[in-house]
């Protein structure tokens, strides 16, 4: 039986044609009077079979099923093939059982069945008047027809598995397998009737039996096992100890065991999942790989711990393992990123970071050719507050004979920054300027032209910046394009008939922020809020106010300054701005996600056009799934 879209579609067929006759009658004027006095002279549509079939679906949405019944068997007549799924189910649905087995008992007497077994459907007939015995002899007849042909087995087993009937579809394909020769030949299938009738230990036998690893691989079964067992803990628990009694049986069978390290961290036992990891690693003398795709994984899920272990793991093979090097490289990478992403940033962490980075370039010098000597420089100029350090890790990098063409570009940028935490305005222009030219049609000239934008900002020079602005706003990448965007309209709504003095001071504000003048530049923007307390920069002083008080940790000062702009200025430009900072703050600073979830869905609400809608959405969802931040 067709589903209720038919019949709305059959339902808005007929809405819609009237609707043509409506106007052509209207158009026609005089001639609709004539038609309308002599309505018998028009003649009638003919009935097709599509009609009387959507006519038939409609009486069966409708529940008046002895219309649909009468309508069906007319067809019936003209396509039984075609007809008859539709019409039996409307006579069972309809309680019809004797002429629906007297339907069903028809076609089986019939020479040319098309490869359909009626058993199943007339098995149900009786099942559904309490026949058991009847039904059940029917059923076990419909298993006894698999004789090896494949289509016939999936074509029984799908018959069985549309009726729910899931013990016999579960039969049909054992019956197959065994005729096949091959125990493993239809256990994915059986596997997933047996989770979906909730028994996950047979699921999970016929998955791991015998030859069943030959074409599934750990990956396709990890698959499988999370549609099976989700999040769910009793679930997951029965998967662990169906895997520890495996691997008790076949000690040496890794498969097993790394199908059992993923259930560890599905249950977020990282601990248990390393020793899995080390057990294999030692009993097949490994180098490390698998402990090093671990550490990679824990990573990503931000256990770093867990994550710091496996690469001690590695490393403690020693110097002349292959791996060694690429432990220790990763592992403080790994430092890194969890120092930044800390919410808080402890002295002698930073310390301890500082000193493995050293011991890693010493043993290593050809890393300062990568990612790492950034890093490093980062770790010492912002973490450290020992810029000349980090200008001295990039200068050394940039003379390192090893350093490609793309380092050279990200290790000038990056000195540009730190040029102009000192000051050095010019030299931070000329390390900006060569990246412009080396990478003019590259993503990396972008962003060194909009660095340089936002120089020309800083010294007042606001005409060439709007000139630097005007080609960005084009750019390939959306941040750059929206950030040049959001300066530019920043220049032109704050300059007013050539009068530049507020903005000029308040992008001199902006370039002692950048250089962690922070106690300077929050008088010197202050004192431009009360010289002009009209000005159309006063939300923009109280953001900046608001990005100081989070980058020094003081939470409730920057939720307050947030409130400040939503309140007062809401519909401005910084609107969206101040809604998605709150809910950031409240989600990974605070870790009040319903407060978070508020502020998100006020920004989609309010700014359905606002470039953090789609991040909005995504964080919506990671807190309706649990997801940490």
């Amino acid at each position: 039986m067709k589903s209720s879209l038919s019949i709305l579609k059959w339902v808005k067929m007929g809405a819609f044609s009237a609707c043509i006759c409506l106007a052509g009658n209207i158009v026609r004027g005089q001639e609709t009077k004539i038609d309308m006095e002599h309505p018998m002279d028009t003649p009638k549509p003919p009935e097709t079979k599509e009609s009387k079939l959507l006519m038939a679906q409609k009486f069966a949405a409708n529940k008046q099923y002895d219309s649909a019944v009468i309508t069906y068997s007319d067809l019936y007549k003209s396509a039984p093939d075609d007809i008859y799924p539709e019409y039996l189910a409307t006579l069972i649905i309809a309680k019809k059982y004797k002429e629906a087995e007297k339907l069903v008992q028809a076609r089986m007497t019939q020479p040319n069945t098309n490869g359909n077994v009626y058993e199943i459907d007339l098995g149900r007939i009786y099942k559904l008047q309490g026949k058991e015995d009847k039904a059940t002899e029917l059923f076990n007849s419909a298993v006894m027809k698999v004789n090896g042909d494949d289509m016939l087995t999936q074509r029984i087993a799908k018959a069985f598995t549309d009726a729910e009937l899931y013990e016999y579809a579960i039969r049909v394909y054992d019956r197959g397998s065994g005729l096949v020769g091959n125990r493993s030949f239809y256990c994915i299938q059986t596997a997933n009737l047996f989770a979906k009738t909730n028994q996950l230990d047979k699921a999970m036998d016929e998955m791991l039996t015998g030859s069943a690893t030959q074409f599934s691989t750990p990956d396709n079964l990890k698959a499988m096992f999370l549609q099976w067992m989700g999040d769910d803990p009793k679930k997951l628990q029965i998967g662990q100890k169906n895997l520890l009694k495996r691997l008790t049986e076949q000690p040496d069978n890794v498969y097993f065991a790394e199908l059992l390290t993923w259930i560890y961290t599905q249950k977020n036992d990282w601990d248990g999942a390393l020793m899995q990891m080390e057990a294999i690693d030692e009993r097949n003398q490994e180098t490390g790989k698998r402990l090093l795709d671990f550490a990679r994984l824990a990573i990503n899920a931000k256990q770093y711990e867990a994550a710091g272990k496996a690469y001690d793991d590695v490393i403690a093979k020693g110097a002349t393992n292959t791996l060694y090097g690429i432990a220790k490289s990763e592992k403080v990478s790994a430092r890194f990123t969890q120092l930044k992403n800390a919410p808080e940033v402890k002295a002698e962490d930073v310390t301890t970071l500082l000193k493995q980075y050293d011991e890693l370039l010493t043993e290593f010098p050809q890393y300062y050719s990568t990612q790492t000597a950034s890093d490093y420089a980062t770790v010492s100029a912002q973490f450290a507050d020992s810029v000349d350090k980090g200008i001295h890790i990039l200068q050394k990098a940039l003379k390192s004979p090893t350093t490609t063409r793309q380092f050279t570009g990200v290790f000038k940028l990056q000195l540009g920054d730190y040029y102009l935490l000192k000051g050095k305005i010019w030299e931070a222009s000329l390390s900006y300027s060569q990246v412009d030219k080396e990478f003019k049609q590259d993503i990396m000239g972008e962003d060194a032209r909009f660095r340089n934008a936002k120089l020309a900002y800083y010294r007042g020079d606001f005409e060439y910046a709007q000139h630097l602005l005007g080609v960005l706003k084009a750019s390939t990448t959306e941040l750059i394009a929206n950030d040049a965007l959001l300066l530019s309209v920043q220049i032109t709504e704050n300059v007013e008939d050539s009068f530049t003095y507020p903005l000029t001071r308040f992008a001199y504000a902006g370039l002692l922020f950048s250089q962690n003048k922070d106690s300077v530049a929050g008088l010197l923007i202050d004192s431009i809020a009360k010289a002009f307390p009209k000005h159309p920069l006063n939300d923009d002083i109280i953001m900046a106010h608001a990005k100081t008080a989070l980058k020094h940790h003081d939470y409730d000062k920057a939720l307050s300054f947030l409130h400040d702009i939503i309140q007062k200025y809401g519909q401005d430009v910084l609107g969206d701005d101040a809604l998605f900072m709150t809910a950031e703050i409240y989600r990974i600073n605070l870790h009040k996600n319903d407060e978070a979830k508020k502020n998100y869905e006020q920004l989609i609400i309010d700014f359905p056009g606002s470039t953090f809608v789609q991040a909005a959405r995504q964080h919506i969802r990671d807190i309706n799934n649990g997801v940490l931040p």
